[in-house]
C-alpha cells in the first residue's frame, strides 16, 4: 500500500510526439516507422544542469545540419522545436537530467521514401541519468581498444548523427563490458585513433592538448567543442592531431568527452597505465571549467 501511495505521488512523466505532450506510458510510434526499421533518423542527447538547458542551440543547429545531410523533411522550425524542448522539460519537472530528441524520416514499410506514408517523426524525452558513478570521476576509466572499428568517412560521414551509425559502437561498447572495462577506444579503418564508444578522446603531451579531427571518424561533439574554447581561454596549447594506440599509451594524460560522460579522465587502456594512473593536472582543470559553464551557458527553463 505504501509503495502504490507513493508510485502515485511522483509526477506524472510526459513525452512530446509530434507536436504534442503525451503521457509517457501512452507515447508510442509506428512499427513501420522508418526510424525502428532502418535506423533512418537522427537524434541528440542534451543535457540539463540546474534548470539550465546546456547549449541547446548548438544541439539544434547540429540535428538540423543532420537531417539535412540525409534528405528528411523537418516541418517545424528551429525556433519551434526549441520551444517544444523546453516545454518538455518544464511538464517533467527536471532541473538535473537528459533529454532524448530523435527525429525519423517517417513511417512506411520499404526502403524507398517516396511510399512514407507520413511526415517525420519528432521525438522529445526526458530522463534521469548518471553514465558513471562519482568513483569513477574521481579515479578515471578504464578502458581497452574495441576490435570493431568505425565506418570510414566515405560510407557513413561522421558529422551526421545518425540513429544507424551507433550498431558499430554497441558492439565496441559489448566489448569492453565483456572484460569490465568502463569505456572502449575506437580506430578507424587505418589504425588512427577515431573516439571512444560514445565519446570524443583527447590527449595531453608535453603540455599540449590534441583531440582526432573529425575526418578521422570522430563525431564533432558538443562536449569537444567546450573543452576546446576552455583551453583556448585558460591558454593551454591545442591542435587536432591524429594519433595513434602508441601515442595514447605515452600520453601523459587522457580523457574523454560527451554529453552523457562529460568530462572524465582515462588512467589505463589495454593493461597500460596512461601517466601515472590518475587523473591528471590539466584534465581536472579542464572538468573544473566545463562544471562550472554548465551552469551559465544554454537555456534556461
Amino acid at each position: 500500500m505504501a509503495d502504490n501511495a507513493l508510485l502515485n505521488s511522483q509526477p506524472p512523466q510526459w513525452v512530446h510526439l509530434n507536436g504534442k505532450l503525451v503521457p509517457k506510458q501512452d507515447a508510442s510510434v509506428s512499427i513501420y516507422d522508418h526510424g525502428f526499421l532502418y535506423g533512418d533518423g537522427a537524434f541528440e542527447g542534451i543535457r540539463v544542469y540546474n534548470g539550465n538547458i546546456f547549449r541547446l542551440d548548438g544541439h539544434l543547429a547540429r540535428l538540423y545540419r543532420s537531417v539535412q545531410a540525409m534528405g528528411i523533411t523537418l516541418n517545424v522550425t528551429q525556433e519551434a522545436l526549441k520551444e517544444r524542448v523546453v516545454e518538455t522539460v518544464r511538464a517533467n519537472q527536471h532541473r538535473q537530467g537528459y533529454i532524448r530528441l530523435s527525429v525519423s524520416r517517417g513511417v512506411g514499410l520499404g526502403l524507398d521514401p517516396k511510399h512514407l506514408q507520413s511526415e517525420s517523426t519528432v521525438v522529445i524525452s526526458t530522463e534521469q541519468l548518471r553514465l558513471y558513478s562519482q568513483e569513477m570521476y574521481d579515479k578515471g576509466l578504464i578502458t581497452i581498444t574495441a576490435s570493431t572499428r568505425v565506418p570510414p568517412s566515405c560510407c557513413i560521414d561522421p558529422q551526421v548523427k545518425s540513429l544507424g551509425r551507433y550498431i558499430n559502437n554497441i558492439n565496441a561498447k559489448m566489448e569492453a563490458n565483456r572484460v569490465g572495462a568502463g569505456e572502449a577506444l575506437m580506430l578507424n579503418m587505418e589504425g588512427y585513433v577515431a573516439e571512444a564508444t560514445g565519446d570524443n578522446i583527447f590527449l595531453v603531451r608535453n603540455g599540449v592538448l590534441s583531440t582526432p579531427p573529425s575526418h578521422q571518424g570522430a563525431l564533432p561533439g558538443i562536449t569537444r567543442a567546450v573543452v576546446i574554447e576552455l583551453a583556448k581561454e585558460f591558454g593551454i596549447p591545442f591542435h587536432e592531431d591524429v594519433f595513434t594506440l602508441y601515442d595514447v599509451y605515452n600520453a601523459d594524460e587522457a580523457f574523454l568527452t560527451g554529453t552523457a560522460a562529460e568530462v572524465i579522465a582515462m588512467v589505463h587502456c589495454d593493461g597500460r597505465e596512461i601517466g601515472n594512473g590518475k587523473p591528471g593536472k590539466m584534465t581536472g582543470c579542464l572538468i573544473k571549467g566545463f562544471r562550472e559553464r554548465t551552469e551559465t551557458d544554454g537555456t534556461k527553463i
